[in-house]
């Protein structure tokens, strides 16, 4: 059993606490709203999985003292563009615990993987990251599901997979810290287009080339900041992309299926609800392309279509007439 604490009340936050509370741990949530808080302590439930009740082992607080103090691990799970602010405010608190990365993106401004980020502001953290093929919703409810812990020491990542694992979920080891971090991140690029693919509704064959070529700019990206190029082609990389692809449980596809029905970005963020990963990220994969001369046409197309206004369709078709190359 685990003093576990998670930074982040949202859907996955709160799935993972739901996981690790049913193994035994004792789970303590930090949230920013007292509105949350309450929910889940009184009602047992989570506004953004209305069908859970939550089980014993789980509470909720807004003090980063009260959440932390305690703990062996922390799960950072906040959206990524707040991550370097929350890290400021709860890293007073943060002694010897290891610090999970649960979030899939970059800090904008930067550039920087979230990785970086946390080391900046506490230099001696020891850092991994959990991720792969998992949306809350399934994962809340037990529902089998592979993923990866990755960590610069392989027996911190053993002692993580050991805390995660059981007949639900199966987890997989890794030592290629940034590589796994990149592929969940960079993969909600390709997921928003896919979404926008079915607001113009492309078809099947259109969905499997933009999948297969979007993977390759995952991996050329991905390999050219610091990941392993094989990393891409398993569960953190192909296998999070084909799940946030083609699920309707994925915000990123249906923001993109949104905006390839006509709804602006404005509109579509509040449809959602929650924060759209996709959508920031395909800033930072734009400039990464640029800052290193990178052969990003998926990547490019869609950054025109959401701050060029440029129309769908042509981008398809600007896509599909491009110079002939071999594969």
């Amino acid at each position: 059993m685990k003093n576990i604490c998670i930074i982040g009340s949202g859907s996955w936050g709160v799935a993972l606490g739901i996981h690790l509370a049913k193994l035994g741990n004792n789970v303590k949530i930090w949230s920013y709203m007292e509105e949350e808080r309450n929910l889940i302590n009184n009602e047992k439930k989570c506004k953004f999985l209305p069908n859970v009740k939550l089980p014993e082992g789980i509470y909720c607080t807004t003090s980063y003292e009260e959440a932390i103090t305690g703990s062996e691990i922390i799960l950072h799970v906040t959206p990524s563009k707040f991550t370097r602010n929350t890290v400021k405010e709860y890293k007073k608190y943060v002694t010897e615990q290891t610090i999970v990365i649960c979030t899939k993106g970059f800090e904008k401004e930067t550039l920087s993987t979230l990785d970086d980020v946390i080391t900046e502001e506490i230099p001696n953290a020891k850092i991994a990251v959990l991720s792969g093929p998992s949306h809350a919703e399934e994962v809340s409810v037990g529902i089998p599901t592979a993923m990866v812990i990755a960590a610069h020491n392989i027996e911190l990542a053993n002692e993580l997979r050991d805390i995660f694992m059981n007949e639900n979920l199966r987890v997989y080891t890794s030592t290629d810290v940034k590589g796994v971090e990149l592929g969940g991140a960079l993969k909600n690029i390709i997921a928003f287009c896919a979404g926008i693919a079915a607001g113009i509704n492309l078809g099947d064959n259109s969905f499997a080339a933009l999948i297969t070529r979007g993977l390759n700019e995952i991996a050329l990206l991905g390999e050219t900041i610091g990941g392993n190029k094989q990393t891409f082609y398993g569960l953190t990389g192909l296998g999070d992309l084909i799940v946030t692809c083609l699920s309707e449980h994925s915000r990123n596809r249906r923001a993109g299926k949104l905006l390839g029905q006509g709804m602006k970005i404005d509109q579509i963020r509040k449809e959602i609800g929650m924060v759209i990963e996709g959508v920031d990220n395909i800033e930072v994969a734009y400039e990464i392309s640029k800052k290193y001369n990178l052969d990003t046409p998926i990547v490019n197309a869609v950054y025109k279509v959401l701050y060029e206004n440029l129309e769908p369709k042509v981008a398809v078709n600007m896509l599909m007439t491009r110079e002939k190359k071999a594969e």
